[in-house]
């Protein structure tokens, strides 16, 4: 069965631009389109048969903006399978079921009410935060809003390095997703990993890498003289250990793509802040792709603070690809 785009819909414009990017999303992948409004106005107003002449305002609200929304995608790509569905619930849930049977959820990073100028609306932080299917926000630049892609960058975690000498990893489902959009937009990926030295008698990451012996893991931790004399030596340590990390993480979603189109990738290890390498990334890419853990039995938003000022401040489209 194919699953689905799900994209949210309220009428604003936020929305609309959600509309044609998860429009554009379903037909490079030529799966169908759904189109979700949510609204809890029957549980207030009580339910009238949807033949009645006299049916709420709101409901009327709610059939003229679904209807919209399925013209406007049916104009941007005609051969598109367009359904849409009235859903009586608040916009999070209704979002969030709709998600359990869907390629991705798609929403606008504001809405239309009265919270519309915080800087991420709160029914876009709710779904990217619980979801369990890959989340995309739109957001940033009018063009990457748009659907021009430049590039996707995706950001590399230190816990997607590989397991030890000469593993390859299987691809993180973030990495994975990265390198299949790069792939149907036709544009290179860059992967982005971030790393910081503590201070002046740091020597190194205190876990050895792969590519690492353990006697020089061990060295490490217990330090030398001259390491300790020379910060520069440590700076190197963690720079050749990000190295590594991009290069762990990206294997195995490279190996399982063996016999596709090849994507150019680029390597980037930052030194400073995860949210600042992130947020440049986003600066010179289309799409910016994060992981997400999700915790068995967790019920909270799921979303760790560089997630959360991605999701804020990212000058393209964010999505949030979460990982059990």
């Amino acid at each position: 069965m194919e699953l689905p785009v799900v994209v949210g819909v309220d009428g604003s414009d936020t929305a609309s631009g959600a509309l044609d990017w998860a429009a554009g999303m379903a037909a490079l992948r030529g799966i169908p389109l759904r189109i979700v409004h949510a609204s809890l106005w029957e549980r207030y107003e009580g339910c009238l048969p949807a033949s009645a002449a006299d049916r709420p305002a709101e409901r009327l609200r709610g059939e003229t903006v679904l209807a919209t929304a399925a013209e406007r995608a049916g104009r941007g790509a005609p051969a598109l399978k367009v359904m849409t569905d009235l859903v009586t619930d608040d916009p999070v849930t209704a979002l969030l079921r709709a998600g359990q049977s869907a390629e991705a959820v798609v929403v606008g990073w504001r809405g239309r009410g009265e919270l519309a100028s915080l800087l991420l609306g709160s029914v876009g932080l709710g779904v990217a935060a619980r979801a369990h299917c890959p989340v995309v926000v739109v957001r940033g630049r009018p063009g990457s809003v748009r659907g021009g892609t430049r590039r996707v960058a995706v950001g590399i975690a230190e816990r997607e390095r590989a397991a030890g000498p000469g593993a390859v990893s299987p691809p993180s489902p973030a990495v994975a997703f990265a390198l299949r959009e790069a792939r149907l937009r036709d544009c290179g990926l860059e992967a982005v990993h971030a790393w910081r030295c503590a201070g002046p008698d740091d020597h190194g990451p205190r876990i050895a890498y792969a590519g690492e012996h353990a006697g020089q893991g061990a060295r490490r931790e217990r330090g030398t003289a001259r390491e300790g004399q020379d910060g520069r030596a440590g700076r190197a340590d963690h720079a050749r250990h990000a190295t590594a990390v991009l290069a762990g993480a990206l294997a195995g979603a490279l190996s399982d793509a063996a016999g596709t189109p090849a994507v150019p990738v680029t390597h980037r290890t930052v030194e400073g802040s995860a949210r600042k390498a992130l947020l440049d990334a986003s600066d010179r890419a289309g799409l910016l792709v994060v992981g997400a853990r999700r915790r068995q039995g967790h019920f909270g938003l799921q979303l760790g603070p560089v997630n959360h000022a991605v999701l804020h401040h990212a000058r393209c489209p964010v999505v949030v690809v979460p990982r059990t």
